[in-house]
C-alpha cells in the first residue's frame, strides 16, 4: 500500500530544521490535539505521555487555568517593553519568593532554560569580577553561547572552538553507576566533591560552580545526601558561587517544588524553566541572593531581551504556581513516583538489558547495557554524531506503536510523565516498556 504524503509533514521537513540530528530523512510525526497524559496524532491514534514532551509538560495538557491565564493577559497587555511593569510581573515575583529556596529574592527573567543559564554565569561573572565556570561532563546546560559551553555532552562538540565562549572546566560526574572513581571506591560523592575543591584551589580565577542538582537529560542522576551539601561548603569556603540549574528537576518533578530542597541546600543563583509555566508558554528564571542582587545597586547590570518579563508569559506562570498548589502536585509527584519506580525497577529483575534503574519523584532513567558485569552500553556519542540508529530509538518505535511515547537518550530512557499522572496510566506506560524491552534483551551478550 503506498504511503500518502502528508502536507504538513512535507513543509515541515523541508523548510524547518530538526533539532540535534541529521536533516535527511526526518518525517516529524504530525499531532493534533493533546489532553491531560495524552496526545493524539492526525490519524486519531493517542499516545501516553510518559516524558512529558521534552520533560517540561509538568502540568499535562490543556490545563484551563494556565490558557484562561494566558487568553486573559494576551486580551488585557499583551506586550510592554521590560523597562515598564505590570500586575503579573509583581504579582509573579511575590509568588517566586514563596515557593523557591530562601534567600533568592531578584529575578531575570527569559524565554527559555538556555537563556536563564546564559544570564546567570553573566551575573556570576559581573558580581565576583572571576571568569571561570566549573561544570560537569554529564551536563546540559542549553545551546547558546555561553550554556554550550557549560554544556559537558557531546552537544558542544560539533560547534568546538569558534561557536561558544571560554572559561569553562569540567568536573568529574557524580554518577553512582559510572563512577569516574571506579566502583570499589566508596566514598565517590566525597571524591567528586572533594576534586571540584581542588580545582578550584589550583585553577584560581572561578567565578561559579555550576550544576544539575539532578542531572536530566543525561541520565538522570541522583546523588547522595552528602554530595550537594559539600559543594555548598565549598563554594562557600572557597568565595566561588554555587549555581544549580533546576530548568528540568523544578516543579516538582523530584517530589520538592525545587530538587535542592532535598538537601536543604540554597544556591546563589538558581536557574528554571520548563514547568515553570508546564510549558506552555516558553519562560525562563534566573534567581539570585539579595547579596548579588546588591552588586548591581552600583555596578552595571549588562544584560536584557526584548522579550525579558513579557507579560504572556508570566501570567500563565501565576496560575501554574496555583495549579501546583491546588492539586497538590508536588505530594502527588512523591507518591506516584514511588510506584513508577517500583514497577521500573521491577523491569530491572525481568530484562538483562536493563543495567540500572535510578530517579526521583516522577523523574526516573532506565539505562539499558549489553552486559551487566562490564556495564557496556548499547550507544554512545560517536553513534549519535555520526546519526546511526540505536536499539533504543527501535524501542521507542515499538513503544509508540503500542500508544506511549517515551525519550530516550545514549543508552538510557528518561521516564518523566505529567505530575497529574494516575496510577493505571503508569502502569499502561510500564506495560508498553515491558513489552519493548524484549528488542534489547536479544542483544544481551551475557
Amino acid at each position: 500500500m503506498q504511503e500518502v504524503s502528508d502536507p504538513t509533514v512535507d513543509v515541515t521537513s523541508q523548510n524547518t530544521y530538526g533539532t540535534w540530528r541529521y536533516q535527511k530523512g526526518w518525517k516529524p510525526l504530525h499531532i493534533v490535539d493533546a489532553e491531560g497524559c495524552y496526545f493524539t496524532d492526525i490519524n486519531g491514534k493517542r499516545y501516553l505521555d510518559f516524558s512529558s514532551q521534552l520533560m517540561c509538560s509538568n502540568l499535562g495538557h490543556k490545563n484551563k487555568a494556565v490558557i484562561d491565564a494566558i487568553c486573559e493577559q494576551a486580551r488585557k497587555l499583551p506586550y510592554i517593553a521590560p523597562s515598564f511593569t505590570f500586575d503579573a510581573r509583581a504579582d509573579l515575583s511575590k509568588l517566586l519568593l514563596e515557593v523557591l529556596p530562601e534567600g533568592l529574592e531578584k529575578f531575570f527573567f527569559t524565554t527559555s532554560g538556555t537563556e536563564a543559564v546564559e544570564a546567570a554565569i553573566k551575573i556570576a561573572r559581573l558580581s565576583t569580577g572571576k571568569h571561570k565556570i566549573i561544570s560537569r561532563y554529564r551536563s546540559y546546560h542549553g545551546s547558546t553561547g555561553g550554556s554550550i559551553a557549560a554544556t559537558g555532552d557531546f552537544r558542544r562538540i560539533p560547534i568546538e572552538p569558534a561557536g561558544k565562549i571560554g572559561g569553562v572546566i569540567f568536573a568529574p560526574d557524580m554518577d553512582q553507576y559510572r563512577s569516574p572513581f571506579g566502583v570499589e571506591f566508596e566514598d565517590r560523592a566525597i571524591a567528586s566533591a572533594q576534586y571540584i575543591d581542588y580545582m578550584i584551589k589550583n585553577e584560581g580565577n572561578v567565578a561559579a560552580i555550576l550544576v544539575e542538582p539532578v542531572v536530566g537529560t543525561n541520565g538522570v542522576l541522583v546523588p547522595p545526601k552528602e554530595y550537594m551539601p559539600m559543594l555548598r561548603e565549598i563554594a562557600t569556603k572557597r568565595g566561588v558561587l554555587l549555581i544549580t540549574d533546576e530548568v528540568m528537576s523544578g516543579w516538582g518533578r523530584t517530589g520538592e517544588w525545587f530538587a535542592v530542597n532535598h538537601w536543604k541546600v540554597k544556591p546563589d543563583i538558581l536557574t528554571t524553566a520548563k514547568g515553570i509555566t508546564g510549558a506552555y508558554v516558553p519562560l525562563g528564571v534566573t534567581a539570585t541572593t539579595k547579596e548579588i542582587a546588591d552588586h548591581f545597586e552600583t555596578h552595571y547590570f549588562a544584560h536584557g531581551h526584548t522579550y525579558e518579563a513579557h507579560p504572556i508569559t508570566l501570567a500563565p506562570a501565576i496560575a501554574a504556581i496555583n495549579e501546583y498548589r491546588r492539586l497538590d502536585l508536588i505530594r502527588a509527584a512523591k507518591k506516584q513516583g514511588e510506584h513508577l519506580g517500583k514497577l521500573l525497577r521491577e523491569l530491572k529483575e525481568k530484562h538483562p538489558s536493563v543495567g540500572d534503574v535510578r530517579g526521583l519523584g516522577l523523574f526516573w532513567a532506565v539505562e539499558l547495557v549489553k552486559n551487566r558485569e562490564t556495564k557496556e552500553p548499547f550507544f554512545g556519542a560517536e553513534e549519535k554524531l555520526a546519526g546511526k540508529i540505536s536499539v533504543l530509538d527501535k524501542i521507542v518505535a515499538d513503544m509508540m506503536k503500542n500508544g506511549v511515547f517515551v525519550q530516550s537518550w545514549m543508552s538510557h530512557f528518561v521516564v518523566a510523565p505529567p505530575l497529574i499522572i494516575t496510577t493505571e496510566e503508569i502502569e499502561e506506560g510500564v506495560i508498553a516498556f515491558d513489552h519493548s524491552l524484549k528488542l534489547a534483551d536479544e542483544l544481551v551478550t551475557a
